[in-house]
């Protein structure tokens, strides 16, 4: 079972519940619809992955920065932030087809996390960003969410248990693209100006 950090506490997540569609600009980006309801999918716990790989059984990754929950006790107690990892023609395929995203997003190895860090209460906004080889790639700000984390916990939990570790990915800002190999991934979360975390991956 993989596990994710959580100011130095190792947690085991039972699942990833992801957000799609989030952010105007993206949905416009992929030429998706604009839903009238929030897209919601999951991927396992064997999705987790501390390696930054730029394909999976011949299949090119792309990449979706998105900040990221983690849960205790039914509520959000950290953040950090993560890099969704697709298979972008196989998931064209299948929306084409009208069929579930698994096989695009669920694989072995479709997420990486940073480290969490705990959630004060007074903080709300977050912003963050994700530089490929020191050029900013993507913007993200809870300002510009269709739906805000607090919106995104209520609506899961009136259908889904959440248990303790589980972590809730948010969405993901225009500028996604493919995942080049031997590149440098660099992200950071800011929270009220101030910077909670940053990390970084090298493709391997």
């Amino acid at each position: 079972m993989q596990f994710i950090t959580l100011d130095s506490e190792r947690l085991t997540p039972s699942k990833i519940v992801c957000v799609g569609r989030n952010y105007t600009a993206h949905i416009a980006e992929l030429n998706n619809e604009t839903p009238d309801e929030m897209v919601l999918f999951n991927k396992p716990n064997s999705a987790i992955t501390h390696t930054l790989r730029a394909q999976h059984n011949g299949d090119v990754l792309h990449y979706e920065t998105e900040l990221c929950f983690v849960v205790k006790n039914r509520k959000f107690v950290g953040v950090g932030l993560g890099l969704d990892l697709t298979k972008r023609t196989v998931q064209s395929k299948l929306k084409n087809k009208g069929l579930p995203w698994e096989r695009a997003k669920a694989f072995d190895g479709s997420v990486v996390f940073s480290e969490f860090v705990a959630l004060s209460g007074s903080v709300h906004d977050f912003k963050f960003e994700l530089k490929i080889n020191g050029a900013v790639i993507q913007q993200g700000d809870t300002h510009f969410m269709l739906s805000k984390p607090d919106a995104i916990l209520q609506e899961i939990s009136e259908f889904m248990s959440l248990d303790d570790g589980d972590v809730v990915m948010t969405g993901t800002p225009s500028g996604v693209g493919e995942v080049a190999e031997n590149s440098t991934f660099s992200v950071a979360l800011y929270a009220n100006e101030q910077c909670l975390i940053e990390h970084q991956w090298q493709v391997a």
